[in-house]
């Protein structure tokens, strides 16, 4: 029977720009468009980030309700989930400043990031409990489930079953992800959570469906991998989703989104 899951679009991320791929979404009505072509392709959220006037990582509020305006008029339907990834240049307090100005309904937050200002991170944690912001930590490595673990286990992260995403391989230096690199992290894990994986680099496709056969929901997109497996470019980011379906739906999974009501639906993905 098949397996439903939920599959996360991330678009651009905080680091690529048109030189590295020029279908790389960078305005409001690009990252627009995009939203709507990867939601008709099977996608369900969009991860967002959004770039300035110079065309580089921000975390403007005011940038971010016109991208998000702009998504709810070209894919209505499709949820938002926004990025707070400092991307070397942002500090906890200017990141706890962006998610208490927008207050988003859902917003990834990176445990080693907020690490750097304890105090402060509290306070984002506490900001999200108060107005109902779904957090997706993104962990890293052992160092951040470590972290996480221990921040769960004093208060500072109360959900009872937090949404974690991880991280397979790295963009830069690049460290390109594996699919067995996934075992060792969930193992680490221990405690029930819901949880997401992306990978970084071609073998993307090979890791998320990994993550499938492992009960986890997945992200995909131009942050992570441009490329498909014989390294030609992907022309877009829903041309990316589209072979990612329908190679998991060989499998046996299908998006959520598109499911039809009479599959079975799997449990929200834990360990």
């Amino acid at each position: 029977m098949t397996q439903t899951y939920s599959l996360m679009v991330a678009p651009n991320g905080a680091r690529r720009g048109k030189l590295d791929h020029p279908a790389l979404p960078v305005t409001a009505e690009e990252i627009a468009e995009t939203a709507r072509a990867c939601f008709q392709a099977g996608a369900d959220t969009i991860h967002l980030h959004v770039r300035g006037p110079d065309r580089q990582h921000t975390l403007d509020p005011r940038l971010y309700r016109d991208a998000m305006d702009a998504i709810e008029e070209t894919a209505p339907d499709m949820n938002i989930q926004i990025t707070t990834e400092s991307g070397g240049i942002y500090d906890v307090s200017a990141q706890l400043a962006c998610l208490d100005e927008l207050r988003p309904g859902a917003a990834s937050i990176a445990v080693r990031e907020m690490a750097r200002d304890p105090e402060r991170a509290a306070r984002v944690y506490a900001l999200a409990r108060e107005t109902g912001m779904r957090v997706q930590h993104i962990l890293y490595g052992a160092d951040c489930i470590a972290r996480f673990h221990d921040w769960r286990s004093r208060g500072v992260i109360a959900n009872e079953r937090p949404e974690v995403i991880l991280v397979l391989g790295q963009y830069a230096p690049p460290i390109p992800a594996r699919p067995d690199m996934l075992g060792p992290m969930l193992d680490l894990l221990k405690r029930p959570v819901i949880w997401t994986a992306c990978a970084f680099g071609r073998a993307e496709p090979d890791c998320l469906i990994a993550a499938l056969r492992a009960g986890g929901n997945v992200r995909i997109g131009f942050e992570n991998n441009i490329e498909a497996a014989d390294g030609t470019l992907f022309p877009d980011n829903a041309t990316s989703v589209r072979a990612f379906v329908a190679a998991a739906r060989a499998e046996g999974f299908a998006p959520r989104r598109t499911a039809p009501e009479a599959e079975s639906s799997a449990p929200p993905a834990a360990v």
